[in-house]
């Protein structure tokens, strides 16, 4: 099939709500932490929504975040705007000031890092846009890479859903995640065959990608995390020991860890090259 035939193949795919919006000429804002399913999703917006409609965020994480990450999404994406935020506190010194670590049921650094300065400077383009009478900039969709696969969670996340918060002062604003479904032989299946690779780490050995060291990760990427960014590694230990509590939340198996009984890698450890 030609170009224009895989275009008129993929916007068959998409749920009528999508087609319509990108119809009435809505923006897309592509959440892109630099990771292989913000990637894959990308990929896949950049062959369906006109690129005039197309607009990149990306949720600076500062010391936490693997570097490189803004070097590749540049390098990945077609020259759409990119837009770097940035929470005024770090991860760090969230943690410091509140003597305790995010959990999973308190989510600090995804709302406090991620979707908080995110929200904020969708706003702030949409606003600007329609200053300059782009009307359809008060129309969002705003793209995330989130898919039913890694978690319990995430495979009960609505798809597609408009965001009342959000639609307000002349603004319509929608959720969606577009790669929901995918597994992640998809997304991997997906980076390759436009003939990208994702970034790095995945070929050092992590799975995840975003904080280097999450409260979501598992035992090999936390060793993994370990060997690759001793610097970080040991903060966290320092964290931990000047706080009194654990990054990861006790196991039914191995009750309350810490980092290096976890991982087994003892701060000041070199990394591994």
């Amino acid at each position: 099939m030609n170009q224009s035939e895989l275009f008129a193949a993929g916007i068959a795919q998409l749920p009528e709500q999508i087609i319509n919006l990108i119809a009435r000429g809505a923006v897309f804002v592509i959440n892109h932490s630099g990771g292989k399913d913000s990637q894959a999703m990308y990929l896949m917006l950049r062959d369906l929504v006109p690129a005039a409609q197309r607009v990149i965020v990306h949720a600076d994480l500062g010391e936490v975040e693997w570097p490189g990450a803004v070097d590749h999404i540049k390098a990945t994406t077609a020259g759409e705007p990119l837009h770097v935020c940035s929470s005024r506190r770090g991860l760090l010194q969230m943690i410091e000031e509140r003597g305790m670590f995010p959990s999973p049921s308190q989510r600090q650094c995804t709302s406090d890092l991620k979707r908080g300065p995110i929200e904020r400077t969708v706003r702030a383009v949409t606003r600007e846009r329609k200053a300059d009478g782009i009307e359809a900039w008060g129309l969002v969709v705003n793209c995330m890479g989130m898919r039913a696969e890694e978690s319990p969670g995430r495979s009960k996340l609505t798809p597609f859903k408009r965001h009342e918060g959000n639609s307000k002062a002349g603004r319509e604003w929608y959720d969606w995640l577009p790669i929901h479904d995918w597994t992640t032989g998809d997304v991997f299946a997906h980076i390759a065959a436009a003939g990208q690779s994702p970034h790095w780490v995945y070929a050092a050995g992590m799975s995840r990608f975003s904080c280097c060291f999450c409260i979501m990760s598992n035992k090999a990427d936390l060793t993994t995390a370990a060997r690759l960014n001793p610097d970080l590694y040991r903060r966290y230990i320092e964290l931990e020991r000047s706080t009194g509590q654990v990054m990861m939340m006790p196991s039914k198996k191995h009750g309350r860890q810490t980092l290096e009984q976890i991982t087994g890698v003892m701060a000041g450890e070199g990394a591994i090259v």
